[in-house]
């Protein structure tokens, strides 16, 4: 055999070689993890963040790897069969396509990129210098080639400036729903964080407690009758009202009131309510939950009065009931575990008409849709177009609903079989 088969043979292996690195390393930069990437940046790793500043690149990365590996499996290809034509004769040329074609998809491709995608961190920061040399080389054919691409795609109509520019929200919630574990634990956990990105798309009027059963006291009785409501309720911040209950002037807090009866000596008579209190803080029911949180931070409250446009009371908020919506329900030795809501022996749930649709899909994960009403009986009544009568059934989304009990208009009872 002589040298320069010989030489032949070595420069072929060393661009199979070659070919493998450029298919491993496509691979490696395309599969590697973005976030943890990000998270090695952030403690001090110099060779993740160069990973990362290379994939902002994506297109001159991309160009330059493919035209290293397609150079080098063509220079390998054209070197083998020049070979085994001399070999072979005419029957080379047959021999060597099946050859390369088995020995660059073995080991030039199928072999580095297993390789690289479940390595592909570790093997991208490794290789990250390099192959930023290797695109600096290349950056002016792949510049040229990039161009003419697009140019032959705009002939056609087709804009690939913003293709594939997604959001990151998206990609987030994702994210979010392939989170996989213990079924409980990991259902809890997709909801709450879930339920964090839906901060900024949800307002106050869909999680706020309704004016009708929200707690409220008449300034204008006597002190002795304050103060036992106030002591007898469960809450410890409760509106005051003067004239009608629209007429919100101020809002009292429990402890204030222990505090300043500890002041007189226990006499009630002596106590002065429009001292105590605190001024009512109003809001407009369309503010996001996400603004009302950093709200309630600034001002260092815990509750709002909501609003309509026309200044009529619709109800409160407070900071837990925003923090619920995040974790789900905070109970305390008031509360009811999942609060009018009473599951049955063959699966169905009796539940309360205001029950809303959020509670429902985070403590069930059922998914119904939300966009238009709050609550299961908003549900039906919108579903239905109709104010249905009691015994009633009604199939949406693949749930059977049946009407228990109702007041005048108002659904105040459901049973409900999820599918």
């Amino acid at each position: 055999m002589d040298l320069g088969l010989i030489l032949s043979i070595i420069a072929i292996v060393i661009l199979l070689v070659l070919s493998a690195f450029f298919s491993g390393s496509e691979t490696a930069f395309t599969a590697a993890s973005k976030v943890r990437l990000l998270a090695r940046e952030k403690e001090g790793n110099k060779r993740a963040g160069l990973v990362n500043r290379i994939r902002d690149e994506k297109d001159r990365m991309i160009g330059a790897l493919l035209l290293g590996n397609n150079l080098v499996n063509i220079l390998a290809s054209a070197l083998a069969t020049s070979v085994l034509m001399k070999m072979f004769g005419d029957a080379g040329v047959f021999i060597a396509t099946i050859t390369m074609t088995v020995l660059v998809l073995v080991f030039a491709e199928v072999l580095p990129k297993t390789y690289a995608f479940h390595n592909a961190e570790s093997m991208a920061m490794r290789i990250s210098p390099i192959i930023r040399m290797v695109i600096i080389i290349f950056a002016p054919i792949t510049e040229a080639v990039t161009w003419v691409v697009r140019l032959v795609l705009k002939l056609f109509g087709v804009n690939v400036l913003g293709a594939g520019v997604g959001s990151h929200i998206e990609l987030l919630r994702g994210t979010i729903e392939m989170h996989e574990g213990v079924e409980r634990e990991t259902q809890d956990q997709r909801a709450m964080l879930r339920s964090i990105l839906d901060l900024v798309e949800v307002d106050v009027e869909e999680i706020m407690i309704h004016r009708k059963n929200v707690v409220m006291i008449n300034v204008e009785q006597s002190m002795d009758k304050i103060v036992e409501e106030i002591l007898n309720s469960k809450h410890t911040r409760i509106p005051l009202w003067i004239d009608n209950p629209d007429n919100i002037v101020g809002v009292m807090h429990a402890k204030e009131l222990l505090r300043e009866l500890m002041d007189v000596g226990g006499d009630v008579g002596n106590i002065d309510i429009s001292r105590i209190s605190m001024d009512p803080w109003f809001i407009p029911e369309n503010t996001n939950l996400y603004d009302q949180l950093q709200a309630f931070r600034e001002r260092k409250a815990h509750f709002a009065i909501v609003v309509d446009e026309y200044g009529s009371f619709m109800g409160v908020v407070t900071l837990e009931d925003i923090l619920e919506e995040i974790v789900g329900d905070i109970d305390d030795e008031h509360d009811k575990e999942m609060s009018g809501v009473r599951k049955l022996s063959n699966g169905s749930f009796i539940m309360d008409g205001t029950v809303t649709i959020r509670d429902l899909n985070r403590e069930f994960d059922w998914g119904l849709p939300d966009e238009e009403y709050a609550t299961i009986a908003g549900l039906v009544l919108f579903e239905s177009q109709m104010i249905p009568d009691i015994g009633q059934s009604f199939r949406f989304h693949n749930f059977q609903i049946d009407i228990v009990r109702k007041q005048r208009n108002q659904i105040t009872l459901l049973r409900v079989t999820p599918p």
